[in-house]
């Protein structure tokens, strides 16, 4: 039976993976498909989207017509049905009460991890975003580059599905044709901001995600991915055979009942399940990674949730993929005789620069939207449209005062009113009500525009995660504390994107309706509140300065693996979820080439 219970394992696993998010679903997938006997470890409850998603509900039928609450931040229909900013009984600390100086840790206690709350944008990360320092002299080169990554982007993006266009931009690589499927069209908002970004110079080219528009071709799909294993193409085709292409019934953020996106709990784990050699435990909090006398890793020791008892169960080899900080918790967890200061920890350098994507925000009002005849601007939850980094050559030629870039992704529809849709919209009504206030709505919505940047930051010494020496969770488990501290580069990256934003709207004619910050300070989203950290155990040839090789194994555990983003040695503008899976995909791989060959 796959969904067992703690106390019912085997003897012994091929493989034991923690996590069962991006990182865990696409590694147990990976291995399951070829045989491998694998058990998962999901510290959440089970989670179905297929059975749990509300599709077609309106807002007004969500409790608190769907507004956000401390515990449901994203509102009442978020797929994160167990989890957020705050998780009951698991708390985390910050070392500083400096505002500016928090780190916010999203967690998502279920099934599937975050994949089924995710926005789905899948960039992949270019030639410049794993050779940074080579190009700007600051931060880290990746051990690997984009050619060693890029087949396994194919492989991620024929699983899962995106949909996209190859526009041949610098550092934006192309897919292979006939992978993407089909865009869906631009709403207008993203019409007229793409007629003016133009005269400024900036591009606006349909956003890739991971959304299918239309029905996977499940006949040359599973033969293309597994060549030479027809059961497991025989596995993926009849499961591919089970999803829908969307139609535009439900944000994203629900989870899809159609299996339309992609969510681990209906792209990965499903075909898992039905190759016969994956086992699933849920409500298993991982505490630490046992080792033997050698320094080998031999299982993974877990709380049940529901009971509070202690388990141990055994596996040939470790692949922690529980997200970068949980990751990196598990293995400052695990000390020991031979690792006093944390699991593969020789370096010192376990907690260290963890990184979150830069953001920023500025909305604005654009009269030429005003008064719009009414039209269905359905689509895929987002922007069907972006900016991707354009001043490579002027950054390169010293002319911006921060290295690396970030993209744009931009809001601004008349899709279904939110509670809060007609907030600020008094400072356009002059205080109308009755009949008036009626055609005043009319009028301007739909008119108001949003643009967010999403940039990347450069692991500095100030940010990283250690163990609270005096608080525990629940089951008596040692907490995660953050330090945290942008750079300038940062927050004059955060002044770039204000000052962009602000020349764009002024572009279009709109007026800005929300502070321009000059000096970025202000504008700067708070560390983790992106929800895109990752690092903490990055990879590199040298033990002395890293902690895993470019295959996510530790250079001390041979037999243990990281990959989830723990690894990463720089968090580029790009989204980092579509990257986590190909590393995960590549690292399995790896994994179970050294296992054939008795490596480990």
């Amino acid at each position: 039976m796959p969904h067992i219970n703690a106390g019912k394992t085997k003897p012994e696993y091929d493989v034991i993976v923690v996590g069962s998010g991006a990182a865990g679903g696409q590694t147990a997938y990976t291995l399951a498909m070829e045989g491998v006997k694998v058990l998962m470890l999901e510290a959440g409850r089970d989670y179905d989207p297929v059975t749990e998603t509300p599709m077609f509900n309106t807002r007004q039928q969500a409790p608190l017509r769907d507004a956000g609450t401390p515990e449901k931040p994203f509102g009442f229909y978020d797929a994160t049905s167990d989890g957020g900013w705050k998780v009951p009984h698991e708390p985390y600390t910050n070392a500083s009460d400096k505002a500016e100086e928090q780190f916010w840790w999203w967690r998502a206690r279920m099934l599937g991890g975050r994949t089924n709350h995710w926005g789905r944008i899948s960039l992949r990360n270019g030639p410049y975003d794993f050779k940074g320092k080579s190009r700007d002299g600051v931060g880290w080169d990746w051990p690997l580059d984009y050619d060693d990554v890029a087949p396994y982007y194919d492989k991620v993006e024929s699983l899962i599905g995106v949909y996209g266009s190859n526009e041949g931009l610098e550092n934006t690589p192309n897919s292979p044709e006939g992978v993407l499927h089909p865009p869906p069209k631009a709403r207008a908002s993203e019409v007229f901001t793409h007629k003016h970004a133009k005269k400024l110079g900036i591009p606006v080219v349909p956003i890739h995600r991971a959304v299918m528009t239309q029905r996977m071709d499940s006949k040359r799909i599973p033969k293309r991915l597994y060549p030479n294993n027809p059961k497991a193409a025989k596995t993926l085709a009849q499961e591919m055979d089970q999803r829908l292409a969307c139609f535009w019934a439900t944000p994203c953020g629900r989870g899809c009942s159609i299996k339309a996106n992609y969510q681990s709990t209906t792209v990965h784990i499903p075909p898992a399940l039905a190759s016969g050699n994956l086992d699933i435990i849920t409500n298993a909090m991982a505490r630490e990674v046992e080792i033997d006398s050698r320094g080998k890793a031999t299982g993974v020791n877990f709380i049940d949730k529901t009971t509070g008892l202690d388990y141990s169960v055994k596996g040939r080899t470790i692949a922690l993929a529980a997200s970068s900080c949980e990751t990196v918790r598990i293995l400052l967890n695990s000390k020991s005789s031979l690792f006093p200061n944390g699991l593969a920890n020789g370096s010192g350098l376990v907690g260290k620069y963890i990184m979150d994507t830069v953001g920023a925000r500025l909305g604005g009002q654009v009269p030429a939207l005003e008064n719009m005849p009414p039209h269905n601007e359905d689509g895929a939850g987002g922007s069907h449209s972006y900016v991707p980094w354009w001043l490579y050559k002027e950054q390169l030629a010293g002319k911006l005062d921060f290295p690396r870039g970030y993209h744009i992704e931009m809001g601004g529809s008349r899709g279904l009113p939110r509670v809060d849709t007609f907030n600020g919209l008094e400072r356009f009504t002059s205080g109308s009500y009755g009949k008036q206030l009626k055609e005043d709505a009319k009028r301007y919505y739909g008119s108001f525009v949003g643009y967010s940047g999403r940039g990347e930051m450069v692991p500095n010494n100030d940010c990283y995660c250690d163990i609270d020496p005096d608080k525990r969770d629940k089951w008596g488990i040692p907490v995660l504390r953050f330090h945290w501290k942008w750079a300038d580069y940062e927050i004059r990256q955060a002044a770039h994107m204000h000052k962009t934003f602000a020349e764009l709207i002024t572009e279009m004619g709109g007026t800005i309706t929300s502070e321009v910050d000059p000096t970025g300070k202000k504008a700067i989203y708070p560390g983790g509140q992106i929800i895109h950290e990752v690092g903490g155990a990055i990879m590199g040839d040298d033990p002395k300065t890293s902690v895993a090789n470019e295959y996510s194994q530790t250079h001390e555990v041979d037999n243990l693996f990281l990959t989830d983003g723990a690894p990463f040695c720089s968090n580029a503008d790009k989204n980092p979820t579509l990257t986590i899976m190909a590393l995960a995909w590549r690292s399995a791989d790896y994994m179970m080439d050294e296992m054939k060959k008795g490596n480990i």
